[in-house]
This record gives C-alpha cells, structure tokens and sequence, in this order.
C-alpha cells in the first residue's frame, strides 16, 4: 500500500516497532534490526522507518511507552527527509493505540486491519484495552478504513462509517514466476501443494497435517511464531512429503511458487480470522496458481469460483488432491492472474488516496 501510495505523493512508511528480543525469538525481523538503518529512503517518494525499542515494550503498562517512542521516531524521520517539522498531507495509522499527535496532518485516517479487539486472547492483550484505544483512535480519525467485510459491518453496528479497502497483491511481482530460478532446497516431488505465510495461530494445523496425510508433497514457506505448536509442527515437518524452508525474503518467492502447483490457506475458524482478509490467497492467484481455502468471508467477497473453499479436515485434503490431480494449464493460469489483476494495491490505493484527499497519481 504504502509503494503504491507513493505515487500519489512522497510516502514515509514506519514499520512495526521492533527489539533484539524481537528479533532473537523471530528471524524474520532480524534484518530489520541487522541490515537495515533507522532510516531508509528506497525510491524519491517512498522511505521506511523504523523505531527500535527496549525488550518487553509489549507488556502491560511498558506497552504505554510504544507510542510515544513511535511518535517520536516519527518526527526524526520527517525532520530528516524533510528538514523541518510542519503540516503533512495525512497520516495512514493501522494500530489502535492513537498516534495522531505525532505530526499535525491535514487527514487522519484510521486503517484497520485486524479486528485486534477480536483476538485479544491470541494476542494476550486486554480486550477491553483494546475497545478503548480503538475508539478514541477512531474518535480522532477524519476516516476511516476497514480491510474486511466483517470489520466493515462491526463499524457500522457500533455507528462507525468504514471505507472498505481490503489487502491486495503485486501482479507484477509475479508476472515471470514459470521462469524463476530453482530455488534448491527443495526436494519434493511434482505436483506440490504449497503455504506461505506465517505458521501461527492463525492457520489450523490440523488441516496441512490431512493435506499430508493424503501423500501428497506439501511445502511450507514462512517463518513459524515462537511457541507455535511446535512437536505438532515438528512431527508435521519429519514426514518424508514435508518441506518447510522457514521464512524468505519476498523477492525470493516466485521461485518457490514456481514449484507450488495448489496454493492453501488453511485459516482457523475464529472471530479474528473471519474478519481479516488473507494477502496470501491473492498472491497464489497472482502467480497462476488454484487455491484452496477455509470458508471467510473475504472468500465470499471476491465472489469468484478461482477459489476452492473447504471447510473440515477431511474435505480439505480431499479438495487439494482432487485440484492437484488436474495439470496446469495456461488459459487457467492467465484467468488465475487477470483477477488478481483487478485486486492489485494499485486499485486499492486509489480509495485509500480518496481518503486522504490527495489528487491523482504522478506519471
């Protein structure tokens, strides 16, 4: 979103405040903290920050000082791109903790992309913490944004009206992915039904353990959470049918979805997944390839039959068997990539831009 903003006007993008202990338990924000300085400027219109902070910021009451480090890492950044603090065009902001002090801005829009307050629990935070950050930071918002149906219709259920700008995908990215390079840590046999993404919470295990057990070669690409079920997730991984290469680099990724030839998106049935809407089921269909996916609402939204949804462990592996079992075929693949196409950050920074009232994009 913010790449495809900065077509519209210069773009400062601040990451996700991150620690050594961060990224100690979670490799994939070693390089954050190990590559990458405070401030990075990529393009003359996009540039990225980041605020590191002390272990155990996340906790209660030290996770009060978050903001204020955020707020004013942010003001360093502008000060040096800018030369000066002043009034910006807008201010994006996907956390629930108000950060509308941290620079004056002539739009505050407010871009939820989680209903946090919904995975509370998962997260081991406060609910009700969360209902109430949340509320004073829309109280403080010009607009707001919703990533989901659902997050869409709780807004509105509690008098909030919410844009709906749900995630989209890089087609481009993906435009030569038959001709990537061989990735070579792989070793399993064709066809490969593939997930990529974070091992979390999030996705039900249960179901790429019945995708394993039906024999197929399933590959796993992402980094795993700490603590994330892991005998089950090792028992998983010690099948002879099963790779997991960890977490990649994004621009490794057309090679391993070169050899993917069914891509999944096994979400848990919970309120936090039925409100969020997965990149990744975007991203296989971008890159050609037939999904299968756990019933969301973000499936019914895109109302389209390129995506297979089953719900229940023994359908799931039923359905990815039944898709592998058919070849890849190129009128299918380009149908696959025409619809990601049409959800492409690109169309979904043009109502974010609305938003933020800013005029059309540079050429």
């Amino acid at each position: 979103m913010a790449d495809a903003l900065s077509r519209y006007a210069p773009v400062l993008y601040i990451e996700p405040p991150v620690s050594v202990l961060t990224a100690l338990k979670n490799p994939a924000y070693a390089s954050t903290l190990s590559e990458r300085p405070p401030l990075q400027v990529l393009s003359p219109t996009l540039a990225r920050a980041v605020t590191r902070v002390t272990p155990g910021m996340s906790r209660p009451f030290l996770n009060r000082l978050t903001g204020p480090l955020v707020e004013r890492g942010t003001r360093t950044a502008i000060r040096r791109l800018y030369g000066r603090e002043g009034e910006i065009a807008g201010i994006v902001s996907c956390r629930v903790t108000p950060l509308w002090s941290a620079v004056p801005a002539r739009r505050r829009v407010f871009f939820s992309t989680d209903d946090l307050p919904a995975g509370a629990e998962l997260l081991g935070e406060s609910r009700e913490r969360l209902i109430r950050d949340e509320a004073r930071t829309i109280s403080g918002a010009h607009a707001v944004a919703a990533v989901s149906p659902g997050l869409q219709k709780r807004y509105a259920s509690e008098g909030w009206n919410a844009e709906l700008i749900p995630n989209g995908c890089l087609p481009e990215a993906y435009e030569d992915v038959d001709n990537a390079p061989d990735p070579g840590d792989v070793d399993l046999p064709g066809p490969i039904a593939g997930f990529v993404g974070y091992l979390n919470d999030r996705i039900d295990l249960a179901l790429l353990e019945a995708v394993a057990e039906t024999g197929v070669s399933l590959l796993l690409v992402g980094p795993a959470v700490p603590g994330y079920r892991t005998e089950r997730l090792d028992a998983l991984c010690d099948r002879p049918n099963v790779r997991w290469v960890g977490g990649k680099p994004f621009a490794s990724l057309p090679a391993y979805l070169r050899l993917i030839d069914v891509g999944l998106t096994p979400y848990a049935d919970n309120a936090f997944n039925r409100s969020s809407f997965p990149l990744k089921t975007l991203e296989y269909l971008a890159a050609g390839r037939s999904v299968v996916a756990t019933p969301l609402p973000a499936n019914d939204w895109l109302g389209t039959d390129l995506i297979r949804v089953a719900e229940g462990s023994v359908a799931f592996g039923a359905a990815v068997v039944e898709e592998l079992s058919q070849p890849r075929h190129a009128p299918a693949a380009e149908r696959r990539r025409a619809f990601a196409r049409e959800h492409s950050w690109a169309r979904r920074a043009e109502t974010m831009a609305a938003l933020l009232r800013l005029a059309g994009p540079r050429t």
